[in-house]
Formats: structure tokens, C-alpha cells, sequence
């Protein structure tokens, strides 16, 4: 009986360490990410929209997205955080 259980089982380890937990680990590190944003952040929406972040409050954050054009946006709905400087093109 064990032994037609053993390769189910042993699927499943597979599949938890191949597939489910990274996921996990990226999550983490997403909602992490979401969390600690901070003021002149670049960000992605999920819409696809950048835009430099003006102000943090608890569950939205404002973002400008053109001069002088802010809007408010949830902070579920940033894809990508990319700190103040990352957003600047190298001399070359």
C-alpha cells in the first residue's frame, strides 16, 4: 500500500519545491516591495502605466504620471517598484 502512495508523494515534493514555494518567495517579495514604496519611487501599474511616486498614505499611494497631472492609485494594483534612481539612462 505504501509503495503505490510513494510516487504520488513524491510528485507532490516536487511540485511544492519547483512550483509553489518560489511563488510564494515572489509574493513575499512583491508584498514587500508594495509595502515599503516610498516617496520619488518609480513605479508600474498594472495597467502598464509608470509613474513617480508624490505621496504614501496607509492603502493608495499618489502618483504623478505627467507634469502636474497626480492621481491616486491602490497600492494592490502596483506591479513593480523601482527605486528613485533606477529610472535614469547611463552616460555614455
Amino acid at each position: 500500500m505504501l509503495m503505490q502512495f510513494a510516487p504520488l508523494v513524491f510528485i507532490f515534493v516536487i511540485f511544492y519545491f519547483l512550483l509553489i514555494r518560489p511563488q510564494q518567495k515572489r509574493m513575499k517579495e512583491h508584498r514587500n516591495a508594495v509595502d515599503a514604496v516610498q516617496k520619488n519611487d518609480q513605479i508600474v501599474t498594472a495597467g502598464g502605466i509608470l509613474a513617480k511616486v508624490t505621496k504614501v498614505e496607509p492603502n493608495e499611494v499618489e502618483a504623478e504620471i505627467a507634469p502636474n497631472v497626480r492621481v491616486k492609485i491602490v497600492k494592490a494594483t502596483i506591479s513593480e517598484v523601482r527605486p528613485s534612481g533606477a529610472g535614469k539612462p547611463a552616460n555614455d
